[in-house]
């Protein structure tokens, strides 16, 4: 480290072996104390934090207040060995204080104590986040941020890829998500848009040649803020490969991500990861980025239901929720699920109890079912439901009921929360897997056939009569219940590319306006290639365990899109609205 008139030590520095050295350390006044007789000074580095001692020329410390930086030149000297700190790397040694310089004076009340800021509103810790940034525990999270990306950019360039950079200004296309716009001065009327994703652009460095790329990818998007997703800008480790299967890009992404959890956390995880088919996520558990670490598993019923006298199981997608161990639950304990339930959109929430039965009908079972559905369910029905879910007694079956989409959010939504309520989640162990095998298109409101995710993804055939049908090689990596990386393998065909578009309803015109430059690409001998992207940002937040992602940035926006820190959005002069041809309607 460099040496200068501030500082010719780090507080990582000091130990024993410095006993007798004159030393000049620099950093902030985190704390000051009056033990009568003699000061203390606890002067915190980026590093760590050493004790200062002063006796006898107390006036050093005039002018010194908490969070002011200062310089201070003095001797290492042992501590006393009642006052020794093993919670400090410094902590059997202290500086015996000779000069100090403040650096940089604080002239106003600090908005927060620095130790606590965690504590204190988002708005006011992002108004002041230079300073919530001086709370070790922040400061560590984006010290781990540099050392994830880091580490990535190690992991790809051994494995044979090239880093390479990718445009910030570039046309608006229809992604999914809203563009961030930027007006021209020089083309009236025309804008720029900031990149969702370098997609396009890494497809293109593949048709010129390029094997493997990555990049570590600024992406933009206008969309609301949720736990796992910020507004404004995020990060993804972006990589592509040219005459590559799925197969080579899911050994790539899962060799990348083992790597990551060894290094960063010693919490154990399955390899190689399971991969489950996008119908069969959804059927089992009601979502495709499923949390593994949850036991309960949704099971298809509606075949039971079918002609069924019960109108809210009748003909319906009907999905079982076994719940093991769960009839002793309190009163308020169904209660409080039947009205998050409502809270979510659901009509209700019917469920039986499996309980003992002292009668023994049959000689068939000892068991009854207890609960507001029994009495619509027949004999056959009732065995059939213990054999398929497995019924114990004391166990509890929830079902849902609606339309199939609605019975596969609504089941997703009960398993989640009633596991969460339940702490089934086994949260010691890390649940990556692989979804595979997307649907290429889905339905609109009219039935017609609409893409389903990534237009540009390869079809897994070449017959297209039943469009519904057609699965796409496209695949997801989840983490613990959260969406970490999405690629496919790439349609670098512009014929059948024509025709997919055509199925959705595009004609070659709109292909050609609106992704001409991959279109056109592709008509010059285009190879076969494939990529995904991990969300860096995502991921840091669950090897933390953050429950937000904006703490693992160091100047996110708020909830609410706001940078409180320098006041974006703003306002903008007439002159510059003038330059770029905009009038505030």
């Amino acid at each position: 480290m460099y040496k200068n008139k501030y500082r010719t030590r780090l507080s990582r520095d000091i130990n024993e072996t410095l006993v007798g050295e004159t030393v000049r350390l620099a950093g902030f006044a985190e704390n000051i104390r009056d033990h009568g007789g003699i000061k203390f000074l606890d002067l915190r580095d980026f590093y760590g934090t050493v004790q200062v001692t002063f006796s006898g020329d107390e006036s050093l410390l005039n002018g010194v207040t908490r969070e002011c930086s200062l310089s201070v030149e003095g001797e290492v000297i042992l501590r006393a060995p009642d006052t020794v700190n093993p919670k400090l790397t410094s902590g059997t040694v202290e500086i015996k204080a000779a000069k100090l310089d403040i650096l940089g004076k604080v002239t106003e009340t600090l908005p927060f104590e620095i130790a606590d800021s965690r504590k204190v509103g988002e708005d006011t810790r992002l108004k002041y986040r230079f300073l919530d940034l001086r709370n070790r525990k922040v400061k560590n999270i984006i010290v781990k941020r540099s050392e994830l990306f880091a580490y990535a950019r190690q992991i790809m360039s051994e494995g044979g890829f090239l880093e390479l950079q990718t445009p910030l200004l570039s046309a608006s296309s229809p992604e999914g998500a809203r563009d961030y716009l930027i007006p021209s001065r020089k083309h009236k009327g025309k804008f720029y848009a900031l990149p969702q994703a370098p997609q396009l652009f890494k497809q293109l460095y593949m048709t010129a040649g390029f094997d493997n790329y990555f990049q570590l990818a600024p992406c933009f998007r206008d969309e609301d803020a949720r736990a796992d997703r910020t507004p404004g800008e995020f990060y993804q480790l972006d990589f592509e490969m040219a005459f590559a299967t799925q197969e080579d890009v899911l050994a790539t992404a899962e060799d990348t991500l083992t790597k990551i959890l060894q290094k960063f956390s010693d919490k154990p995880f399955a390899a190689p990861f399971p991969r489950i088919a996008y119908s069969d996520a959804i059927l089992k558990y009601g979502s495709d980025k499923p949390d593994l670490r949850n036991p309960l598993i949704l099971v298809d019923l509606s075949d039971l239901f079918v002609g069924s006298g019960f109108k809210p199981f009748a003909d319906k997608t009907v999905r079982g929720l076994r719940v093991p161990n769960m009839a002793s639950q309190s009163k308020s304990f169904f209660k409080s699920l039947e009205e998050y339930a409502l809270s979510i959109g659901m009509g209700g929430l019917g469920y039986v109890k499996v309980e003992h039965n002292d009668t023994e009908e049959d000689g068939k079972s000892h068991y009854k079912y207890n609960g507001p559905i029994d009495k619509f369910l027949d004999n056959a029905q009732r065995e059939e439901l213990k054999t398929r879910l497995s019924l114990e007694i004391g166990d509890v079956l929830y079902f849902i009921a609606d339309d199939e989409d609605k019975a596969n959010k609504y089941g997703g939504a009960m398993r989640t929360e009633i596991a969460g309520r339940l702490k089934l989640i086994d949260d010691t162990r890390f649940a990556p897997l692989f979804v595979i095998d997307f649907p290429f298109f889905e339905a609109d409101e009219d039935g017609a056939p609409i893409f389903s995710h990534n237009p540009f993804s390869m079809p897994q055939t070449t017959d297209y009569s039943e469009p519904l049908k057609v699965k796409a090689y496209q695949y997801d990596c989840v983490l613990d219940g959260v969406e970490l990386l999405s690629g496919a393998v790439r349609n670098h065909d512009p014929e059948r590319m024509l025709e997919l578009f055509k199925i959705a309803g595009y004609g070659e015109e709109t292909v050609k306006e609106k992704f001409g430059a991959l279109y056109n690409a592709f008509k010059f001998g285009a190879p076969p290639h494939a990529g995904a992207a991990f969300g860096l940002d995502r991921l840091l937040m669950i090897l933390l365990g953050e429950e937000n992602i904006r703490e693992v940035i160091a100047f996110p926006l708020n909830g609410n899109g706001q940078d409180l820190l320098l006041g974006a959005p703003s306002d903008v002069t007439e002159l510059q609205l003038r330059e770029t041809h905009i009038k505030i309607r």
